[in-house]
């Protein structure tokens, strides 16, 4: 039986698989420049595997939960937020440079997606590619041994995953309004499976009806009619009523 609202898939979405990068440079950039033995390493690494595994397990919930769906990207989405304070203070308490969104080197980061698309070279989809084909994109920012490129580069990076996720809610929010809930949906599919069964018994009762149709009198003899099926000429595979005294009589009557 086909399941009534699909799962999963979430392997294939950008906006998981953009925040598989962002969990990924957040684990080396906190082995790289925080103290491990801090609060904040923790808090930043749980933050961004929260906006990666809260993606995943929404998008398994929403075969019989879309409420839920719904809640857990939007943890997700809370989980990134976090993790983007969580950078614009890394650099701020260090007196690093944040760069200006509209800067040349956060719109180099930006235009990662696009330009690979674009490019003739790589005929695949950027969803296509493999975790280190896609890491490999990124390299020359999240592998610098510069802590301020790696921090903004990955403020860009979050960015991009927060308005993948905030066009992703909205595209919930507005199916659950159009189609309703996973309950709703299966109300519906229990109400249009009565109506079938009921135009099923309405059909069969049709067609006992028929069957108890008392047959008429023979219009030649008066013997009673036999429901019969012409096997040639012109009406071959039509029903009629044809004498039961037959071949003695050969009265007819059409149904």
């Amino acid at each position: 039986m086909k399941k009534i609202r699909p799962s999963g898939g979430y392997r294939q979405t950008a906006s998981f698989q953009t925040a598989t990068i962002i969990y990924d440079a957040t684990y080396w950039f906190c082995e790289a420049f925080v103290d491990p033995r801090s609060r904040t390493t923790d808090q930043m690494v749980q933050a961004a595997r929260g906006g990666r595994q809260n993606i995943a397990e929404g998008s398994r919930a929403s075969a019989t939960s879309s409420q839920t769906e719904l809640r857990l990207v939007n943890v997700a989405r809370a989980s990134l937020e976090e993790l983007l304070l969580d950078y614009e203070d890394y650099l701020r308490h260090r007196r690093l440079p944040q760069w200006d969104m509209e800067s040349p080197e956060a719109q180099a980061v930006r235009v990662v997606p696009t330009t690979f698309k674009k490019d003739q070279s790589n005929p695949t989809d950027l969803t296509d590619r493999t975790d280190a084909q896609r890491w490999e994109l990124y390299s020359p920012w999240l592998d610098h041994k510069d802590a301020a490129i790696r921090a903004n580069a990955l403020i860009c990076i979050i960015n991009q995953a927060n308005y993948l996720l905030d066009r992703q809610i909205a595209s919930l929010e507005a199916a659950f309004i159009e189609e309703g809930g996973y309950s709703e949906q299966l109300a519906t599919a229990r109400l249009q499976k009565r109506k079938q069964d009921q135009s099923d018994r309405t059909e069969l009762t049709i067609q006992t009806d028929q069957q108890k149709i008392k047959p008429p009198p023979c219009p030649v003899c008066g013997s009673l009619m036999s429901l019969r099926t012409a096997k040639a000429g012109t009406n071959a595979g039509q029903s009629f009523w044809g004498c039961s005294s037959y071949p003695n009589c050969k009265g007819t009557v059409k149904i």
